[in-house]
């Protein structure tokens, strides 16, 4: 008996039950623990030591030709006789980036690996949008898809919603090819979180250098479904990549599966070990965990607050 197995995506949650109002209410409670965890660190005013436009006084320098009269400090000119200009700290807001992977592989799954990640990276753009921070979601597979401009508010997050609802996803993930048009394409720096399942048949470890090398801060997100690892298969099939659509016929016995586990779980603790090798903070999405206990872990022990 020979059978096609052909995984196919069990949307059974559809894109308006993403975001309803159980989700909101799940935002707004992980926008009040965020606000606990990271009280008192003045995230939304990050202060440079660049002469800007801030209004905390930084330092004296003196005077250069060409410089601005009106920071002269007149009251020190009276009392030393020095021309002393004054320094300001400047402020300056994060950009960060939510690099969400599209392609085909992440349709699968129950929940879908898609909407989870989506339902992560809206979660976690909500607290950078009332943070103040500059935030931009853009999708990818074989290359750059969609964007949603920088913005800034959490009355911003339902523009999020609305961008994830139209997303189409489809097509191969080459994570170097679109890592490589996302640092042309972006010339402010900041942290670029990086949302996929990495399904690369070239690898991950030049889209992640192409991040670093371009002082970007890249934090991974693997999306998991453990079931990936051990799927319920058995007997002469006809195997077909839901990506390359590339067929593969073979029998499946009990001691294939069990290689077939250990090569799953050896290619996730390479992709960990090369994030941990390369200070990337990484964390795996396990799909069956409640979303918003994952998110709350990557606040608590993640660092994508600080």
């Amino acid at each position: 008996m020979r059978r096609r197995a052909k995984a196919t995506g069990t949307a059974s949650v559809t894109r308006s039950e993403l975001f309803n109002e159980e989700f909101l209410k799940k935002l707004e409670y992980l926008h009040i623990v965020s606000r606990k965890l990271f009280s008192g660190l003045n995230r939304a005013e990050r202060r440079t030591r660049k002469v800007g436009s801030g209004v905390e006084f930084a330092d004296y320098r003196d005077y250069a030709a060409g410089d601005d009269f009106r920071y002269l400090d007149w009251n020190v000119y009276g009392r030393m006789d020095r021309l002393l200009l004054r320094l300001f700290e400047e402020e300056e807001d994060l950009h960060i980036y939510f690099l969400l992977d599209t392609s085909d592989s992440t349709q699968l799954g129950q929940p879908p690996k898609l909407h989870y990640g989506m339902q992560i990276a809206a979660a976690l753009a909500y607290v950078g949008l009332a943070n103040l921070d500059r935030v931009s979601v853009v999708t990818f597979a074989d290359g750059l898809r969609d964007r949603l401009a920088p913005a800034r508010g959490k009355g911003r997050i339902f523009k999020v919603f609305e961008f994830f609802r139209n997303v189409e996803p489809g097509g191969q993930t080459r994570l170097a090819a679109s890592l490589r048009a996302f640092v042309h394409q972006n010339k402010r720096r900041g942290l670029a979180v990086l949302i996929s399942d990495f399904y690369d048949p070239a690898g991950y470890e030049e889209g992640l250098n192409l991040l670093r090398h371009n002082r970007f801060e890249p934090l991974v997100i693997h999306l998991h479904d453990p079931r990936e690892a051990r799927p319920s298969l058995v007997g002469d099939l006809q195997l077909i990549d839901c990506e390359t659509g590339e067929v593969r016929e073979l029998t499946v016995s009990p001691r294939l599966l069990k290689a077939y586990a250990a090569e799953y779980e050896r290619y996730c603790a390479e992709l960990q070990e090369h994030c941990t090798k390369k200070q990337i903070p990484f964390f795996r999405a396990d799909t069956q965990l409640p979303f918003d206990d994952l998110v709350l872990r990557i606040f608590r022990r993640g660092g994508f607050l600080k």
